[in-house]
């Protein structure tokens, strides 16, 4: 549904997007990552057409978004950053007029309205100005006026920002189920939302994709997945560590505590994928008791930060 190949967007001397390539299929939810200023909204705003790339090719259901842009727009439906609306209006009057200029007519019109109003749970708020909104409920009427069309693409950008928790769980599951049926794009810096929504993720830094994959091939880039933290007793720290050193299949040992009676150890991989450390350690087990033992998840938070922190602090972790 969505497929982008090569995409570039220069500001005068800043490239904020350099040759981003990726496609979105119906029933996938994609979540786009990265930090500030990494190029996420840039590319969300020539998806949908509202800025021209500088190269590269857009096409939506089939429509290059540049050469064909009526028919690629007519598919999408895009929440923008910071949700902006006509404040003068009220909520009923912005939904209807946004219904209208998506070409909805007559009792068309009016189920469409409804349909958001319910989904979206504005009932309450419907013949309020949006300027007397809470910041929730503007957000609220901003994503019913994205989904007014039912429309088969859905481009959103900071879908939850300042929301509170419970208005994100609403959200989220709002995005989990039409997800099954539309192909779904958001950017987001909120990790945990890449678990809770998203089949698919990918990482942009300074305007380049730096990660591609489902949450779990992500996880298994992370130093942490298939590591194990282990309490044991009857031995030192420094002792400990020379007799983890000797298992083949250990990279490094990182001591967490040393207390009189156990010392408390994360003891990291050479790779995630060989599996079969914590039966290594248990094994390699003499002279020391095993208190505690467990293998840890990849953690996306530590993915984010090694791929995406400035090469200048990389090399300090060095």
């Amino acid at each position: 549904m969505i497929k982008v190949h090569n995409l570039a967007k220069v500001f005068g001397t800043k490239s904020a997007v350099d040759g981003v390539s990726f496609s979105v299929e119906r029933g996938e939810v994609l979540g786009f990552l990265g930090p500030n200023g990494a190029g996420k909204s840039t590319t969300m705003r020539m998806i949908t057409g509202f800025i021209p790339p500088s190269a590269g090719r857009i096409t939506v259901g089939g429509y290059d978004v540049v050469d064909a842009p009526i028919q690629a727009r007519r598919l999408i439906g895009y929440l923008p950053e910071n949700a902006p609306a006509y404040t003068d209006m009220t909520v009923y009057g912005f939904l209807n007029f946004c219904a209208e200029i998506r070409g909805l007519r007559g009792e068309t019109k009016k189920k469409a309205v409804e349909r958001v109003v319910d989904m979206c749970h504005l009932e309450g708020v419907l013949h309020q100005s949006v300027e007397t909104l809470s910041k929730g409920f503007r957000h609220r009427t901003c994503f019913a006026q994205s989904v007014i069309h039912d429309p088969d693409v859905l481009v959103l950008d900071e879908p939850t920002d300042g929301l509170d928790p419970n208005q994100k769980h609403e959200v989220r599951q709002l995005i989990r189920k039409m997800g099954q049926s539309k192909a779904i794009v958001f950017s987001t810096h909120i990790l945990e939302e890449v678990d809770a929504v998203c089949s698919r993720a990918i990482i942009i830094d300074r305007g380049r994709i730096v990660a591609n994959g489902t949450p779990e091939e992500l996880r298994q880039k992370s130093e942490w997945a298939g590591a194990v933290t282990l309490r044991v007793t009857g031995i030192n720290a420094a002792s400990l560590s020379q007799g983890l050193s000797r298992i083949s299949l250990v990279k490094r040992t990182a001591i967490l505590k040393e207390e009189a009676t156990s010392v408390t150890a994360r003891v990291f991989p050479k790779s995630s994928l060989n599996g079969g450390l914590a039966s290594s350690i248990a094994d390699a087990a003499h002279g020391w008791r095993i208190e505690e033992l467990h293998t840890e998840e990849g953690r996306l938070d530590e993915v984010f930060r090694s791929i995406t922190m400035p090469d200048t602090v990389k090399e300090e972790k060095k």
